[in-house]
Protein backbone atom coordinates (compact mmCIF):
# COMPACT_ATOMS: atom_id res chain seq x y z
CA UNK A 1 0.00 0.00 0.00
CA UNK A 2 1.28 3.57 -0.50
CA UNK A 3 1.11 5.59 1.75
CA UNK A 4 1.99 8.51 0.09
CA UNK A 5 -0.65 8.11 -2.52
CA UNK A 6 -2.14 11.26 -2.66
CA UNK A 7 -0.08 14.36 -1.56
CA UNK A 8 -0.75 18.07 -1.46
CA UNK A 9 2.55 20.65 -2.34
CA UNK A 10 2.71 24.17 -1.47
CA UNK A 11 3.34 25.13 -5.32
CA UNK A 12 5.45 28.58 -6.13
CA UNK A 13 5.01 28.63 -9.58
CA UNK A 14 9.58 28.66 -9.36
CA UNK A 15 11.74 26.55 -10.52
CA UNK A 16 12.15 24.13 -7.37
CA UNK A 17 8.37 23.54 -6.81
CA UNK A 18 7.95 22.87 -10.67
CA UNK A 19 10.62 20.40 -10.31
CA UNK A 20 9.39 18.95 -7.51
CA UNK A 21 6.09 17.96 -9.17
CA UNK A 22 7.48 15.46 -11.79
CA UNK A 23 9.68 14.26 -8.58
CA UNK A 24 6.88 13.46 -6.75
CA UNK A 25 5.36 11.44 -9.34
CA UNK A 26 8.36 9.61 -10.05
CA UNK A 27 9.48 8.60 -6.72
CA UNK A 28 6.56 8.52 -4.51
CA UNK A 29 4.01 7.09 -7.81
CA UNK A 30 2.01 10.12 -5.82
CA UNK A 31 -1.20 11.67 -7.32
CA UNK A 32 -0.12 15.51 -7.05
CA UNK A 33 -2.24 18.50 -5.64
CA UNK A 34 -0.67 21.82 -5.79
CA UNK A 35 -1.78 24.07 -3.53
CA UNK A 36 -1.25 28.32 -4.65
CA UNK A 37 -1.42 30.77 -1.55
CA UNK A 38 -2.39 34.01 -2.94
CA UNK A 39 -0.50 36.14 -0.54
CA UNK A 40 -0.21 39.33 -2.11
CA UNK A 41 2.70 38.53 -3.86
CA UNK A 42 2.93 40.35 -7.49
CA UNK A 43 0.13 39.34 -9.90
CA UNK A 44 2.57 38.71 -12.50
CA UNK A 45 3.55 35.41 -10.20
CA UNK A 46 -0.10 34.16 -10.51
CA UNK A 47 -0.72 34.74 -13.80
CA UNK A 48 -1.18 30.98 -15.83
CA UNK A 49 0.12 29.52 -12.49
CA UNK A 50 -2.41 26.71 -12.45
CA UNK A 51 -1.72 25.88 -15.70
CA UNK A 52 1.78 25.36 -15.29
CA UNK A 53 1.12 23.31 -12.63
CA UNK A 54 -0.77 20.87 -14.28
CA UNK A 55 1.81 21.06 -17.41
CA UNK A 56 4.67 20.15 -14.80
CA UNK A 57 2.52 17.02 -14.08
CA UNK A 58 -0.18 17.94 -11.46
CA UNK A 59 -3.24 16.65 -11.18
CA UNK A 60 -4.92 19.20 -10.05
CA UNK A 61 -4.23 22.61 -8.70
CA UNK A 62 -6.15 24.96 -6.32
CA UNK A 63 -5.46 28.55 -5.95
CA UNK A 64 -6.86 30.08 -2.55
CA UNK A 65 -6.86 34.02 -1.86
CA UNK A 66 -4.98 34.80 1.88
CA UNK A 67 -4.77 38.42 1.71
CA UNK A 68 -7.83 39.28 3.67
CA UNK A 69 -6.66 36.67 6.51
CA UNK A 70 -3.08 37.44 6.12
CA UNK A 71 -3.37 41.34 7.10
CA UNK A 72 -5.71 41.04 9.69
CA UNK A 73 -5.35 37.54 11.46
CA UNK A 74 -1.23 37.26 11.24
CA UNK A 75 0.15 40.21 10.15
CA UNK A 76 -1.22 42.72 12.71
CA UNK A 77 -1.24 40.65 15.59
CA UNK A 78 2.76 40.32 15.08
CA UNK A 79 2.98 44.06 14.88
CA UNK A 80 0.71 45.27 17.94
CA UNK A 81 2.76 42.63 19.88
CA UNK A 82 5.72 45.13 18.23
CA UNK A 83 7.83 41.58 17.19
CA UNK A 84 10.80 43.00 14.91
CA UNK A 85 13.77 40.04 15.25
CA UNK A 86 17.03 41.05 16.03
CA UNK A 87 15.94 44.61 16.41
CA UNK A 88 15.20 45.44 12.44
CA UNK A 89 13.66 42.20 10.47
CA UNK A 90 9.60 42.65 10.69
CA UNK A 91 9.66 39.39 10.22
CA UNK A 92 8.21 39.36 6.37
CA UNK A 93 8.36 35.89 5.14
CA UNK A 94 8.52 34.44 8.40
CA UNK A 95 5.24 35.39 8.87
CA UNK A 96 3.77 34.00 5.96
CA UNK A 97 4.66 30.66 6.79
CA UNK A 98 1.74 30.03 8.93
CA UNK A 99 -1.03 31.29 7.13
CA UNK A 100 0.39 29.02 3.86
CA UNK A 101 0.91 25.69 5.83
CA UNK A 102 -2.25 26.17 8.10
CA UNK A 103 -4.38 26.35 4.56
CA UNK A 104 -2.09 23.60 2.90
CA UNK A 105 -3.10 21.45 5.75
CA UNK A 106 -6.64 22.55 5.58
CA UNK A 107 -7.11 21.42 1.68
CA UNK A 108 -4.96 18.15 2.34
CA UNK A 109 -7.60 17.32 5.19
CA UNK A 110 -10.46 17.92 2.72
CA UNK A 111 -9.56 16.09 -0.15
CA UNK A 112 -8.44 13.08 1.95
CA UNK A 113 -4.63 13.74 1.41
CA UNK A 114 -1.73 11.58 2.73
CA UNK A 115 1.30 13.35 2.42
CA UNK A 116 2.25 17.40 2.51
CA UNK A 117 5.05 18.51 0.53
CA UNK A 118 7.35 21.48 0.61
CA UNK A 119 10.14 22.99 -1.32
CA UNK A 120 11.88 24.40 1.62
CA UNK A 121 15.83 23.56 1.24
CA UNK A 122 17.28 21.69 3.69
CA UNK A 123 19.69 24.67 5.57
CA UNK A 124 17.31 27.34 5.45
CA UNK A 125 14.44 28.55 8.10
CA UNK A 126 11.05 27.73 6.16
CA UNK A 127 11.48 23.82 6.25
CA UNK A 128 11.27 24.37 10.02
CA UNK A 129 8.26 26.37 9.78
CA UNK A 130 6.31 24.66 7.52
CA UNK A 131 6.57 21.43 9.49
CA UNK A 132 6.39 22.90 12.67
CA UNK A 133 2.34 23.47 11.23
CA UNK A 134 2.45 20.50 9.38
CA UNK A 135 3.06 18.68 12.95
CA UNK A 136 1.17 21.10 14.91
CA UNK A 137 -2.18 20.87 12.93
CA UNK A 138 -2.07 17.46 11.18
CA UNK A 139 0.33 15.04 12.86
CA UNK A 140 -0.89 12.04 11.19
CA UNK A 141 0.20 14.04 7.74
CA UNK A 142 3.03 12.46 6.45
CA UNK A 143 5.88 14.95 5.32
CA UNK A 144 7.84 14.96 2.14
CA UNK A 145 10.87 17.47 1.63
CA UNK A 146 12.33 16.75 -1.10
CA UNK A 147 15.57 18.78 -0.65
CA UNK A 148 16.33 16.80 2.15
CA UNK A 149 15.94 13.48 -0.39
CA UNK A 150 17.02 14.18 -4.16
CA UNK A 151 20.83 14.43 -5.01
CA UNK A 152 19.63 17.72 -7.20
CA UNK A 153 22.50 20.03 -5.74
CA UNK A 154 22.52 22.88 -7.91
CA UNK A 155 19.90 25.31 -10.37
CA UNK A 156 21.52 23.95 -13.35
CA UNK A 157 20.56 20.17 -11.96
CA UNK A 158 16.68 21.63 -11.80
CA UNK A 159 16.78 22.83 -15.32
CA UNK A 160 18.41 19.52 -16.88
CA UNK A 161 16.24 17.61 -14.93
CA UNK A 162 12.92 19.57 -16.44
CA UNK A 163 14.32 19.40 -19.83
CA UNK A 164 14.79 16.11 -20.46
CA UNK A 165 11.11 15.39 -19.80
CA UNK A 166 10.21 17.95 -21.84
CA UNK A 167 9.05 20.10 -19.71
CA UNK A 168 8.88 23.93 -20.14
CA UNK A 169 10.37 26.30 -17.85
CA UNK A 170 10.93 30.50 -18.13
CA UNK A 171 14.36 29.56 -15.39
CA UNK A 172 17.58 29.71 -16.52
CA UNK A 173 21.28 29.52 -15.34
CA UNK A 174 21.54 33.69 -15.08
CA UNK A 175 19.06 33.87 -11.68
CA UNK A 176 21.36 35.78 -9.19
CA UNK A 177 18.87 35.95 -6.36
CA UNK A 178 16.42 34.15 -4.06
CA UNK A 179 13.28 36.81 -3.93
CA UNK A 180 10.59 35.77 -1.60
CA UNK A 181 7.47 38.33 -1.74
CA UNK A 182 4.34 38.53 -0.23
CA UNK A 183 1.73 41.72 0.22
CA UNK A 184 3.64 43.10 3.46
CA UNK A 185 7.60 42.44 2.10
CA UNK A 186 10.10 41.69 0.06
CA UNK A 187 13.42 39.70 0.78
CA UNK A 188 16.29 39.61 -1.71
CA UNK A 189 18.92 36.81 -0.83
CA UNK A 190 22.16 35.07 -2.41
CA UNK A 191 24.24 36.68 -5.29
CA UNK A 192 26.23 39.07 -4.72
CA UNK A 193 25.20 39.54 -0.73
CA UNK A 194 26.73 36.30 -0.03
CA UNK A 195 29.76 38.48 0.76
CA UNK A 196 29.11 40.57 3.53
CA UNK A 197 31.54 43.39 1.88
CA UNK A 198 29.74 44.10 -1.23
CA UNK A 199 27.41 46.52 -1.30
CA UNK A 200 23.97 46.11 -2.60
CA UNK A 201 23.37 47.12 -6.49
CA UNK A 202 19.98 48.59 -7.74
CA UNK A 203 19.31 45.10 -8.39
CA UNK A 204 18.93 43.48 -5.03
CA UNK A 205 15.97 45.87 -4.26
CA UNK A 206 12.54 45.41 -5.94
CA UNK A 207 9.90 47.20 -4.08
CA UNK A 208 11.66 50.49 -3.45
CA UNK A 209 12.58 53.31 -4.73
CA UNK A 210 16.68 54.10 -4.07
CA UNK A 211 16.15 56.94 -1.33
CA UNK A 212 18.78 59.15 -3.19
CA UNK A 213 16.71 59.77 -5.93
CA UNK A 214 13.17 60.09 -4.22
CA UNK A 215 11.26 63.21 -4.33
CA UNK A 216 12.92 66.10 -2.69
CA UNK A 217 10.01 67.39 -1.37
CA UNK A 218 8.56 65.62 2.25
CA UNK A 219 5.29 64.07 2.66
CA UNK A 220 3.05 64.20 5.17
CA UNK A 221 0.26 61.44 5.94
CA UNK A 222 -2.63 61.48 8.45
CA UNK A 223 -3.34 57.96 9.88
CA UNK A 224 -6.31 57.57 12.29
CA UNK A 225 -5.84 54.24 14.62
CA UNK A 226 -8.51 52.59 16.27
CA UNK A 227 -7.83 49.27 18.28
CA UNK A 228 -3.89 49.17 16.89
CA UNK A 229 -5.37 48.99 13.04
CA UNK A 230 -4.75 51.27 10.51
CA UNK A 231 -8.47 52.86 10.02
CA UNK A 232 -8.47 55.61 7.48
CA UNK A 233 -5.18 57.74 5.39
CA UNK A 234 -5.67 61.12 5.13
CA UNK A 235 -9.04 60.53 6.30
CA UNK A 236 -10.10 58.13 3.66
CA UNK A 237 -11.29 54.80 5.44
CA UNK A 238 -9.23 51.63 4.04
CA UNK A 239 -10.13 47.76 4.34
CA UNK A 240 -7.10 45.74 5.45
CA UNK A 241 -5.83 44.88 2.51
CA UNK A 242 -6.20 48.17 0.40
CA UNK A 243 -5.06 49.85 3.76
CA UNK A 244 -1.65 48.05 3.95
CA UNK A 245 -1.66 48.39 -0.12
CA UNK A 246 -2.01 52.36 -0.03
CA UNK A 247 0.61 52.62 2.89
CA UNK A 248 3.09 50.43 0.45
CA UNK A 249 2.76 52.32 -2.81
CA UNK A 250 3.25 55.35 -0.76
CA UNK A 251 6.29 54.46 1.55
CA UNK A 252 8.00 52.45 -1.86
CA UNK A 253 7.92 56.37 -3.65
CA UNK A 254 10.09 57.77 -0.92
CA UNK A 255 12.76 54.26 0.25
CA UNK A 256 10.60 53.46 3.15
CA UNK A 257 11.43 50.03 4.68
CA UNK A 258 14.43 49.08 3.42
CA UNK A 259 17.26 46.91 5.69
CA UNK A 260 20.45 45.10 4.54
CA UNK A 261 20.91 42.99 7.42
CA UNK A 262 22.81 39.09 8.95
CA UNK A 263 20.36 37.68 10.34
CA UNK A 264 20.99 34.48 12.56
CA UNK A 265 18.91 31.12 11.41
CA UNK A 266 17.49 29.13 13.70
CA UNK A 267 19.72 26.40 12.42
CA UNK A 268 22.97 28.14 13.21
CA UNK A 269 24.00 29.98 9.91
CA UNK A 270 24.03 33.57 9.60
CA UNK A 271 22.67 35.06 6.25
CA UNK A 272 22.28 38.16 4.81
CA UNK A 273 19.37 39.52 3.17
CA UNK A 274 18.27 42.85 1.61
CA UNK A 275 14.34 43.47 2.92
CA UNK A 276 11.87 45.78 1.67
CA UNK A 277 8.70 46.30 4.06
CA UNK A 278 7.72 50.06 2.89
CA UNK A 279 4.13 49.89 4.36
CA UNK A 280 4.87 47.80 7.64
CA UNK A 281 7.72 50.07 8.50
CA UNK A 282 4.87 52.95 8.62
CA UNK A 283 2.56 51.17 10.56
CA UNK A 284 4.95 50.09 12.89
CA UNK A 285 6.52 53.73 13.17
CA UNK A 286 2.99 55.04 13.66
CA UNK A 287 1.96 52.58 16.62
CA UNK A 288 5.01 53.09 17.82
CA UNK A 289 4.23 57.22 18.64
CA UNK A 290 0.91 56.03 20.28
CA UNK A 291 2.51 53.62 22.84
CA UNK A 292 4.14 56.61 23.57
CA UNK A 293 1.55 58.41 24.78
CA UNK A 294 -1.03 55.61 26.01
CA UNK A 295 1.14 53.40 27.65
CA UNK A 296 2.39 54.09 31.09
CA UNK A 297 6.11 52.86 32.17
CA UNK A 298 5.89 49.43 33.49
CA UNK A 299 3.72 48.45 30.93
CA UNK A 300 5.66 49.88 27.84
CA UNK A 301 8.57 47.81 29.72
CA UNK A 302 6.52 44.71 29.53
CA UNK A 303 5.31 45.66 25.95
CA UNK A 304 9.00 45.39 24.75
CA UNK A 305 9.42 41.90 26.09
CA UNK A 306 6.40 40.35 24.95
CA UNK A 307 7.58 41.78 21.36
CA UNK A 308 11.27 39.76 21.64
CA UNK A 309 9.56 37.09 22.80
CA UNK A 310 7.54 36.91 20.09
CA UNK A 311 9.82 37.97 17.51
CA UNK A 312 11.58 34.28 18.42
CA UNK A 313 8.00 32.51 18.31
CA UNK A 314 7.35 34.15 14.76
CA UNK A 315 10.91 33.47 13.61
CA UNK A 316 11.06 29.61 14.62
CA UNK A 317 7.79 28.96 12.87
CA UNK A 318 5.52 28.45 16.36
CA UNK A 319 2.74 30.25 15.41
CA UNK A 320 0.43 28.10 16.58
CA UNK A 321 1.64 27.34 19.79
CA UNK A 322 0.41 28.02 23.33
CA UNK A 323 3.30 30.54 23.81
CA UNK A 324 2.33 32.19 20.53
CA UNK A 325 -1.51 32.76 21.66
CA UNK A 326 -0.33 33.67 24.98
CA UNK A 327 1.53 36.36 23.96
CA UNK A 328 -1.33 37.78 21.12
CA UNK A 329 -3.43 37.25 24.43
CA UNK A 330 -1.13 39.30 26.37
CA UNK A 331 -1.63 42.78 24.09
CA UNK A 332 -4.99 42.87 23.83
CA UNK A 333 -5.64 44.56 27.15
CA UNK A 334 -3.22 47.61 25.52
CA UNK A 335 -4.78 47.59 21.91
CA UNK A 336 -7.69 48.50 24.02
CA UNK A 337 -6.06 52.29 23.92
CA UNK A 338 -3.99 52.09 20.88
CA UNK A 339 -6.62 54.68 19.69
CA UNK A 340 -5.72 57.85 17.76
CA UNK A 341 -4.33 60.05 15.27
CA UNK A 342 -0.73 60.08 14.10
CA UNK A 343 0.37 62.44 11.54
CA UNK A 344 3.79 61.53 9.67
CA UNK A 345 6.64 62.96 7.43
CA UNK A 346 8.43 60.81 5.06
CA UNK A 347 11.43 62.41 3.24
CA UNK A 348 14.35 60.19 1.74
CA UNK A 349 14.07 56.52 3.37
CA UNK A 350 12.97 58.27 6.79
CA UNK A 351 9.80 58.78 8.80
CA UNK A 352 9.39 61.65 11.65
CA UNK A 353 6.54 61.77 13.52
CA UNK A 354 5.42 65.42 13.31
CA UNK A 355 1.67 64.51 15.65
CA UNK A 356 -0.02 62.19 17.71
CA UNK A 357 -2.65 62.33 20.15
CA UNK A 358 -5.04 59.87 21.53
CA UNK A 359 -8.30 60.19 23.78
CA UNK A 360 -5.86 57.62 26.32
CA UNK A 361 -3.00 59.67 26.02
CA UNK A 362 -1.59 60.57 30.03
CA UNK A 363 0.60 63.08 28.63
CA UNK A 364 -0.58 66.45 30.73
CA UNK A 365 1.17 69.40 29.45
CA UNK A 366 0.21 71.05 32.78
CA UNK A 367 2.64 68.22 34.62
CA UNK A 368 5.53 68.31 32.14
CA UNK A 369 6.13 71.99 31.65
CA UNK A 370 8.79 73.30 33.11
CA UNK A 371 6.37 76.67 33.84
CA UNK A 372 5.34 77.15 37.21
CA UNK A 373 2.29 75.40 37.85
CA UNK A 374 0.01 74.89 41.12
CA UNK A 375 -0.38 70.95 39.94
CA UNK A 376 3.04 69.96 40.85
CA UNK A 377 4.86 70.27 43.94
CA UNK A 378 8.80 70.08 43.38
CA UNK A 379 9.15 69.19 47.09
CA UNK A 380 7.14 66.09 46.75
CA UNK A 381 10.11 64.55 44.93
CA UNK A 382 12.42 64.54 48.17
CA UNK A 383 9.98 62.06 50.20
CA UNK A 384 9.75 59.38 47.04
CA UNK A 385 13.42 59.97 46.44
CA UNK A 386 14.30 58.51 49.79
CA UNK A 387 12.54 55.62 49.35
CA UNK A 388 13.26 54.99 46.17
CA UNK A 389 17.13 55.21 47.18
CA UNK A 390 16.88 52.85 50.08
CA UNK A 391 17.77 50.12 49.37
CA UNK A 392 21.14 51.87 47.83
CA UNK A 393 21.77 53.67 50.98
CA UNK A 394 21.21 50.46 52.93
CA UNK A 395 24.20 48.64 50.67
CA UNK A 396 26.29 51.36 51.11
CA UNK A 397 26.48 51.62 55.06
CA UNK A 398 26.83 47.87 54.57
CA UNK A 399 29.50 48.13 52.58
CA UNK A 400 31.05 51.17 54.19
CA UNK A 401 30.55 49.32 57.87
CA UNK A 402 32.16 45.37 56.62
CA UNK A 403 35.57 48.25 55.26
CA UNK A 404 35.60 49.69 58.21
CA UNK A 405 35.87 46.36 60.03
CA UNK A 406 38.56 45.06 57.71
CA UNK A 407 40.61 47.86 57.96
CA UNK A 408 40.61 47.43 62.09
CA UNK A 409 41.20 44.04 61.24
CA UNK A 410 44.22 44.67 59.51
CA UNK A 411 45.84 47.56 61.43
CA UNK A 412 45.72 45.07 64.79
CA UNK A 413 47.50 41.80 62.77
Amino acid sequence: MNKYKKVVLAYSGGLDTSVIIPWLKENYNAEVIAFIANVGQPSDDLIGIEKKALLSGANSAYIVDLREDFVKNYIYPTLHTGAIYEGEYLLGTAIARPIIAKNQVNLALKLGATSVCHGATGKGNDQIRFENVYTSLAPQLKIIAPWREWNLASRSDLIKYLKQRNISTEATLQKIYSKDENIFHTSTEGGILEDINNEPIKDCWSRTNDPIITPNNPRKIHLKIKNGYIHSINKKKYSYVKGLEKLNKIGSQYGIGRIDIVENRLLGIKSRGCYETPGGTIIVKALQALEQIVLDRESFKWKKQIGLEMSYVVYDGKWFSPLCQSLIDAVQTFNNVMTGEVTIQLFKGNINILQKSSPYSLYSKNYASFETNKLYNHSDAEGFIKIFTLPSKIRALKKNKIEKSTIKKDNIN
